[in-house]
């Protein structure tokens, strides 16, 4: 029967870019800003690396869409390169081809980076795919607003919630969201922003306003990863794990059928349970110290607390309005101002994740750290919310 990977693959080292409009350079610059910060903390040399994974989900890279920009940019010679995408739990996909890789034996020592410039793509949100028949199908919404705003009027006729009381519920999304992103030096976004004038900003999809949607930015991040053993030989003393990495992708069940009641994402649900039952979580309200999740837009983070068993069914209104998810609340979410702070860079935002529950862990998030964090979770949702992907990973210190 298979087990899991439960702590048998440790994090040894990270690295973010800043993240931003980053015109000055190119995907390889910011794949070696972050890979440079990675292996210095790591305390290793490059040649150790046996084996890497490298994301990058929506930008169309030279030589073919293939892995040699990257071991170009970082000069890692002689060693396996992969490739991939998975919409936007591209950064996610990457650490779990390094964790596997490690867990199953094949290498000591994986890397998993995440890069895009979607900067580049001169496009005011995610490009969408190219005009064709399955595109259609698959995506009749016309724009990624749209399609999540769908959540909230499904949300609202299932639990009979006022706009008004929504409409505030996902303000306090968004302002908690840019209160932390202040504290953070590698955020895009840094100002804190007024309630008034996120429930006054103009509307992109009703109920969703300006401040409800997150950003275009460019960035990277990365992960070294090895065994639990590997990693106190090199002296690491706080030993940080990978718990659990679950992925769900959909059927396309939800559009195809009626039975989906647009207020939840079933995907996020499945990948929960999965996540849970391998990081041996069966409270996460009381288990999970922190976590990151997948706000592209406020609404999608107020659904996905109760996607995640973290407030209940038709509930999550009440405790985001209660501050259960504010940086001094129960389970403080996006503690580094999340994706409404940082951007979307597809490739990397998984990473970027796991880097701001890795500096939790290890007590160095500087003026956002929080009081002895041990387990986080992040979760990403690639498309839309009726035919999409969820990811999530569960980190935490080794017992």
């Amino acid at each position: 029967m298979a087990s899991g990977i439960r702590d048998k693959v440790a994090i040894i080292g990270m690295g973010c870019s800043r993240f931003g409009e980053r015109w000055d350079v190119g995907s390889e610059a910011l794949a070696v800003e972050a890979f440079t910060e990675a292996l210095e903390d790591a305390g290793i040399e490059k040649r150790q690396i046996e084996a890497a994974w490298y994301g990058a989900g929506v930008e169309k890279v030279n030589v073919q869409n293939s892995a040699i920009p990257l071991s170009t940019a970082l000069r890692i010679s002689g060693i396996p390169v992969t490739k991939l995408e998975n919409m936007c739990a591209t950064g996610t996909e990457a650490l779990r081809g390094a964790a596997y890789a490690v867990a199953s034996g094949a290498v000591d020592i994986a890397l998993a980076i995440g890069v895009e410039k979607l900067k580049d793509t001169g496009y005011g949100g995610l490009p969408g795919g190219r005009k064709g028949t399955f595109n259609d199908l698959w995506m009749p919404y016309g724009s990624a607003p749209a399609g999540f705003a769908q959540l909230a009027a499904g949300y609202r006729a299932k639990y009979d919630v006022s706009r008004d009381d929504l409409k505030r519920a996902i303000a306090h999304v968004s302002w908690k969201s840019h209160q932390n992103g202040v504290k953070n030096p590698k955020a895009h976004l840094r100002k804190a922003v007024g309630m008034d004038t996120i429930l006054n900003a103009p509307l992109i999809a009703e109920p969703l306003g300006l401040f409800d949607c997150c950003g275009v930015s460019d960035g990277a991040a990365c992960a070294i990863v090895t065994t639990p053993d590997i990693a106190r030989a090199l002296g690491k003393t706080d030993v940080i794990t990978i718990k659990a990495l679950a992925l769900s992708i959909s059927s396309g069940a939800e559009l195809s059928t009626n039975e989906w009641d647009a207020a939840r994402v079933l995907n996020t649900r499945t990948a929960a349970r999965a996540a849970y039952a391998e990081a041996g979580i069966d409270s996460p309200r009381q288990q999970l110290s922190m976590i990151e999740v997948h706000d592209c837009f406020s609404i999608t983070e107020l659904v996905t607390m109760e996607d995640l068993g973290l407030s209940g069914d038709g509930e999550a209104v009440g405790d985001v309005l209660d501050g259960k998810y504010d940086s001094n609340g129960t389970i403080p979410c996006q503690i580094d101002g999340g994706l409404k702070c940082f951007g979307h860079p597809v490739g990397a935002s998984g990473l970027r994740m796991v880097y701001e529950i890795y500096l939790q862990l290890l007590g160095r998030a500087g003026a956002r750290q929080l009081a002895a964090p041990s387990v986080g979770l992040t979760h990403n949702l690639g498309g839309v919310p009726y035919n999409g992907i969820a990811a999530i990973s569960v980190i935490g210190l080794l017992n």
